[in-house]
């Protein structure tokens, strides 16, 4: 094709969740149920963990990090989702679409190295007590959450660049419910080795160092369990770090099941679910995981209820 016949897309058209016209409306009441949950829950978390004053630990500081990026992460993609459901037209403007991407990354990466900075606190409280406040102090703490967010931010901007760097000049429907690198990928009439090589080894990356410092952070702390004679002392110790557990595995399962499946099995349409997991699914799922299983949290949501104004500690 001539260059000059070329029509450069300046938007893109989402082709949702499902095609199937009779599911809409209830799949739009459904994901509306999930995101309000998210919404709220992730909302609770982070109010409880600013102003309760028993609640000003580093555990809990990493806790209401987490929750942002879960409340940010569903944020960037729901609302636009929701929409599309009750309307015919599910176009997306080119840099609205860019927009969409960058945030989801950001967020995404976020979480990655938030839940392995989560293992790292949950090591030294239970390996070293001792030193915890000094190896964990609030300098640390803040130091470990701004690398998390400018790493994110960073990984966002050159992914996002590299993917929208590409020529879209014919289709420009993207199966997916929100703009996520692979679906546009496969739109562009460009070379897209680059991107391809760029977004692989990113993933692949931020994977390893995260699941390596997760795995060994809890080797140390199974073995270290292990040593404690009570057993209600062991089960103390376990009882501490048991919803991370359970997080971290719901989580980067998703994540490796999205990576690690042989190409001729992988598709789009898996993609997509595995997709609608973590980013509207698991950010509901966290808050009810930390705080089901946390007497502290419970607590502090009573007495918040009770009395907004006794347990108030400004930030």
């Amino acid at each position: 094709i001539a260059p000059e016949n070329l029509t450069r897309v300046m938007e893109f058209i989402l082709m949702g969740v499902s095609g199937h016209l009779e599911l809409q409306i209830p799949l739009f009441f459904g994901f509306l149920v999930i995101y309000g949950l998210t919404v709220v829950s992730n909302l609770v978390i982070i109010t409880l963990t600013s102003v309760d004053s028993r609640l000003q630990t580093p555990m809990y500081f990493f806790l209401r990090q987490l929750a942002i990026i879960n409340f940010g992460n569903s944020t960037v993609i729901a609302p636009k989702m929701l929409t599309n459901f009750l309307v015919k037209k599910k176009t997306t403007f080119y840099y609205e679409c860019a927009t969409q991407m960058g945030g989801f990354l950001f967020f995404i990466v976020a979480e990655v190295f938030m839940l392995a900075v989560m293992a790292y606190d949950r090591y030294v409280a239970i390996c070293n007590p001792l030193l915890y406040m000094e190896v964990v102090s609030r300098q640390i703490c803040l130091l470990l959450v701004s690398i998390t967010y400018v790493y994110g931010f960073s990984t966002a901007i050159v992914v996002t660049f590299c993917v929208f760097s590409m020529s879209y000049c014919s289709s420009n429907v993207i199966n997916h419910f929100y703009c996520d690198t692979v679906p546009l990928l496969v739109l562009s009439c460009s070379d897209t080795y680059f991107p391809e090589i760029v977004i692989f080894s990113s993933a692949a990356t931020n994977l390893v160092l995260s699941i390596t410092v997760v795995v060994v952070s809890y080797s140390n702390i199974v073995l270290s369990i292990l040593r404690i004679r009570s057993s209600e002392g062991r089960k103390k110790a376990f009882s501490t770090c048991a919803s991370h557990i359970m997080a971290v595995t719901v989580f980067y399962g998703t994540l490796l099941f999205m990576y690690l499946q042989p190409k001729t099995h992988h598709s789009l349409d898996s993609d997509k679910m595995a997709s609608v997991f973590y980013t509207l699914v698991i950010p509901m799922l966290n808050p009810m995981i930390y705080s089901l299983r946390n007497k502290d949290v419970i607590a502090a949501f009573k007495r918040f209820l009770s009395n907004p104004c006794y347990s108030f500690k400004p930030m």
